[in-house]
């Protein structure tokens, strides 16, 4: 499992030109769900996003975590970050899981996400979606997690 984060001030989703998603200051996590990955994976990653200190203390040292700092989360499943690159110049998405298995996993995340205390917000499954932000920073980190 891959999570993507981007540390932002504000990011959004629409599908079909309507609104789906919005968050102010906080996390766009862009997921990647491959094959064998579990939902203790998908718990331990979210927890992981959670706590990664990527965000200014008042020194402007990157010292807090977006739950330190009451920040949102934006969730957007994204099966493109599973692929194999590896030949050719035609990307392949065997790794990825099939989207019956990934979207409960999907759900896991936001799950723990939720549990943890966090606002969450999500992108729509399986959707061909726009996402808008404005990154922070930059600050883009990638997390993985071996679900094997």
């Amino acid at each position: 499992m891959k999570a993507l984060l981007q540390r932002v001030s504000e990011a959004s989703v629409t599908v079909d030109g309507a609104p789906v998603a919005r968050i102010g200051r906080g996390l766009l996590v862009l997921l990647g769900v491959e094959r064998g990955d579990t939902a203790a994976v998908a718990e331990k990653l979210a927890r992981r996003s959670l706590e990664l200190r990527i965000f200014p203390d008042p020194a402007g040292k990157m010292n807090l975590s977006c739950l330190e700092i009451g920040g949102e989360v934006l969730l957007v499943s994204q099966f493109t970050l599973c692929a194999d690159t590896s030949r050719g110049r035609r990307p392949g998405f065997e790794p990825a899981a099939p989207p019956a298995e990934a979207e409960p996993l999907v759900g896991s995340f936001a799950a723990a996400v939720r549990s943890a205390g966090a606002r969450l917000a999500e992108g729509r499954f399986g959707a061909d979606m726009k996402v808008g932000l404005v990154n922070d920073g930059p600050v883009t980190i990638l997390l993985e997690a071996d679900g094997g």
